[in-house]
């Protein structure tokens, strides 16, 4: 998929254009530099109990370079913990991890928000309790299998992911605001 040298992601074009100063207006700020950002977008998957199986390391680095279009890094464990046999710094990883920033973030975000998202069977949008005390997003997926990028074999074997959404801004009903804007589709309130 090459792209031309004037290639602008529409995401990226949407905010500039629209998106920012809607935003502006809507949660009256004072500055269009008050207005919330994304910053980058990091997609990981965990590999718990199969640290140690190395086909299902290169199903997870596989499907990161496919639904990112960027290399993954490997992550080792940061404290030793006796009851899962993990030690600090050796061994295998214990996750894989990809950092999105620039027209990759949008996008990826975009294939997200159109694509993949709605073809979660029985979705009724993501949840609303995801946002952390700065404002970022964390979105929890049980399967890679609606990312339409990976082939049947490569979802034979089902693995999670997590993404979170860094957000510059001030609060979350902030970054929820910015989120919508892109089309991520949150749960209306009252559904179960």
């Amino acid at each position: 998929m090459a792209k031309t040298a004037n290639y602008v992601p529409r995401l990226k074009t949407l905010y500039k254009d629209t998106i920012a100063k809607e935003l502006k207006s809507e949660l009256e700020l004072t500055n269009i530099h008050q207005v919330p950002k994304l910053e980058k977008i990091i997609v990981s998957v965990g590999t718990g109990k199969k640290k140690d199986d190395k086909r299902f390391q290169e199903l997870v680095k596989t499907t990161l370079i496919k639904i990112t279009g960027q290399s993954p890094v490997e992550r080792l464990a940061k404290k030793s913990i006796a009851t899962f046999k993990i030690r600090a710094g050796m061994g295998s990883p214990v996750g894989t991890t990809v950092t999105l920033r620039g027209d990759r973030m949008y996008e990826f975000l975009d294939r997200l928000a159109n694509v993949a998202l709605p073809r979660v069977r029985d979705f009724h949008g993501v949840g609303a309790k995801g946002f952390d005390k700065g404002g970022n997003y964390n979105l929890g997926i049980t399967e890679q299998s609606i990312f339409p990028e990976l082939t049947f074999e490569e979802t034979q074997i089902i693995h999670g992911l997590q993404i979170t959404f860094v957000i510059k801004n001030q609060d979350q009903a902030h970054s929820r605001a910015l989120l919508e804007k892109f089309g991520l589709p949150f749960e209306k309130k009252g559904k179960a």
